[in-house]
Parts: structure tokens; C-alpha cells; sequence
């Protein structure tokens, strides 16, 4: 009995999502978060000035440096990153009548991140340093919409240049 063409091309749609997850796998990038409980402002739902991070942000960027590896990495590659300090972009301003949880963005409260990273490539270390991620002009770059539903578009924004910046040539010459 012969396989029928539908079976065939189910088949191998099956083969190509186990090697694209194969390869997904193969570079993958974990977040770990050092005493977030004392990070200077990475909560979402504080309306004053206490320090901390919530869950929802800490899954947020983790599910983002996440992606950010899959697009970047080549495989063979993992990297750890330890989140150090969060920084939102923005300030609660309870002052506001009515906007008790609204974050004020302004030229002087940019995201700030953090971190220590180490690149691994099939297990040994290839680099590994201390970084402090900004972007003090976050409200002038072009292209980074001021009206996203996320709101925590900026440091993504910021994650997006950096991981680019430091990661992204390896792809390139990993592919050629």
C-alpha cells in the first residue's frame, strides 16, 4: 500500500516542526533575576515609589530575551543572562489627580537594565561580561510608537538594540 500524497506532505510537516523545535532548542537563552525584590522600579503595579519587580514583568522580558535568542543565536549557542537591576521607563507621579497608575514618561526617567550575561557555544564559554542597558532617548527614536498597548515597549525596544548589537553578527557569520 502506497502513502497517499496528503499523508506525505502531513509527514513532513511533522519532520520540519520537530527540526525547527530541534533548532530552537539548540539556542536558547535563560533569565534569571538576582533579588528582585530590591530592584529599583520594576513593577507595573506600584503607585508610589517601593522598590521590587512584579511577576508579569519578569515573565514579559524573559518570554522576550527568549524570542530574541531564537532570532539571533545560531545553534550550538545558549546564553544565560542574570537580570541585576530594572529600571521601567517612566515614573509614577501620585500627585495626578486620577492617574495614580499611570507612568509619566519623560526625558529624564529612560529604561535602565542591569546584567550580566555568559555566551556559550556547545558548552564552552565564549563571553561572558558585566552590562549596563540604557536608552536615554527612548521618547526621540523613530519608529518606536508612543501609542503600543505594551506597556513595556520601551525596554523591549532597548532589548531588541542591544541583543542586536552584541549577538547579531554571530548569525550572520554563523549562516554564511
Amino acid at each position: 500500500m502506497r502513502p497517499t500524497p496528503t499523508f506525505t506532505l502531513c509527514l513532513i510537516g511533522v519532520v520540519l516542526v520537530g527540526l525547527s523545535t530541534a533548532l530552537a532548542a539548540a539556542s536558547a537563552v535563560d533569565v534569571s533575576y538576582q533579588h528582585p525584590e530590591k530592584f529599583r522600579d520594576a513593577s507595573l503595579r506600584s503607585s508610589g515609589y517601593e522598590r521590587g519587580a512584579d511577576a508579569f514583568v519578569m515573565k514579559a522580558l524573559d518570554v522576550h530575551l527568549q524570542e530574541l535568542g531564537s532570532r539571533y543565536l545560531p545553534a550550538g549557542q545558549t546564553l544565560h543572562i542574570d537580570i541585576l537591576d530594572i529600571d521601567l521607563a517612566g515614573r509614577y507621579e501620585p500627585w495626578h489627580g486620577n492617574a495614580y497608575n499611570v507612568r509619566f514618561m519623560r526625558d529624564i526617567t529612560w529604561p535602565s537594565i542591569k546584567l550580566h550575561y555568559e555566551l556559550k557555544q556547545d558548552g564552552k564559554t565564549v563571553a561572558s561580561q558585566d552590562q549596563q542597558v540604557n536608552d536615554m532617548f527612548y521618547l526621540q527614536r523613530p519608529g518606536r510608537s508612543m501609542h503600543s498597548s505594551d506597556r513595556l515597549y520601551a525596554e523591549k525596544a532597548m532589548l531588541d538594540d542591544w541583543f542586536r548589537q552584541r549577538f547579531g553578527a554571530q548569525r550572520a557569520s554563523a549562516t554564511h
